[in-house]
């Protein structure tokens, strides 16, 4: 294996061998203070595969963020084959306000791949896309649930492409759910290149989530190590198979009312279980929350004040409902328990 290539992002060249944070300018706020997106590259001396991981792409999805700097703070990263590139905050303005949108009302992942002189989603796209996905040969994108809304960790892949199938294998999360590309999302982008590219969702918007954080670590390491960027820890234990998801879907509020869950992320349940009771304030009259289809709860609401049609839980549906809860227990403690987890 011969060195790596010096790399150039946003016009700083960063040689083989070297660490280098990057300011990418991305616009100007209206008090003409200029916002940059923050990266870190780390070159390593021998060539290999180039890695970005993402975070913050919405604004208000924080977890991500943890997890890069963690990442960065590791000194096995001192023998790393091949480019790692951290992105922490992608959409700075969103974390600026503590939203999931930039100041158009735009969401950034319904605006790849950008064009240069469209809105400013569309220009912020685009930026991203020349100056950090077309250097890379794989990607993973790290996101949360919505406000109000918790993720169980999880990896969204295309597992009908083979090598982003492997990838997502590879992270390790206690669920892999099979999942279509998204128009404008920065995954379907990243495809259009011929960049296998992993979404990992976990935990929920606003919220720093430990176990989401951890695993998050872990499964970026575990994918660096199956492309061959870091060598492979001696004696590591193998770790359960993750439960793979062909489907979800999402049980809906029938009204309005108080929510009060009987279930959470993790467990299994069956067709007509009553996953949650809705009421009016004093309970004169509860309404059950059914599942229509047996599965695995893999996300769920967290506010208790719900209205008509509001998303309560998102349950994948698997062939072996039981088995996979435990599964889902063993994979989650096996984890957390690696070394790699800890830091």
């Amino acid at each position: 294996m011969g060195r790596n290539r010096d790399l150039t992002i946003g016009g700083i060249t960063v040689q083989a061998g070297q660490r280098m944070g990057v300011s990418l300018p991305v616009a100007m706020l209206h008090t003409h203070v200029p916002v940059d997106m923050p990266v870190w590259v780390i070159n390593g001396r021998r060539e290999g595969p180039r890695l970005f991981v993402s975070a913050a792409l919405h604004g208000d999805e924080l977890n991500g963020i943890e997890i890069t700097r963690r990442l960065r703070g590791l000194s096995l990263l001192s023998g790393l084959r091949g480019t790692l590139i951290l992105v922490p905050v992608v959409n700075v303005f969103g974390l600026l306000h503590h939203t999931r949108y930039l100041p158009d009302r735009r969401d950034l992942n319904r605006s790849f791949p950008g064009s240069e002189r469209g809105s400013l989603a569309a220009r912020l796209a685009h930026l991203f896309m020349t100056e950090i996905v077309a250097r890379c040969t794989h990607g993973i994108d790290l996101h949360t649930g919505a406000v109000h809304r918790s993720n169980l960790p999880q990896v969204r892949a295309r597992l009908d492409d083979e090598a982003t199938r492997e990838l997502a294998m590879a992270f390790g999360a206690p669920v892999v759910l099979d999942a279509r590309l998204r128009d404008g999302s920065l995954r379907e982008a990243a495809a259009g290149h011929g960049i296998p590219t992993l979404i990992y969702e976990a935990g929920e918007a606003l919220r720093f989530d430990e176990t989401a954080i951890r695993i998050g670590v872990a499964g970026i390491l575990s994918v660096m190590r199956s492309l061959g960027m870091l060598k492979q820890p001696r004696g590591a234990r193998p770790r359960p198979e993750p439960v793979v998801a062909s489907a979800s879907y999402w049980v809906r509020a029938p009204e309005a009312g108080i929510l009060r869950s009987v279930t959470a992320s993790g467990r299994r349940v069956a067709r007509d279980q009553v996953l949650a009771t809705i009421s009016d304030p004093f309970g004169e009259r509860d309404i059950p929350v059914v599942a229509s289809h047996p599965g695995v709860v893999i996300g769920h609401n967290s506010l208790p004040l719900v209205n008509e049609g509001d998303a309560l839980f998102h349950v994948a549906r698997v062939d072996h409902p039981r088995a996979a809860e435990a599964a889902l227990e063993a994979m989650t403690g096996s984890v957390l328990e690696d070394e790699d987890a800890e830091i």
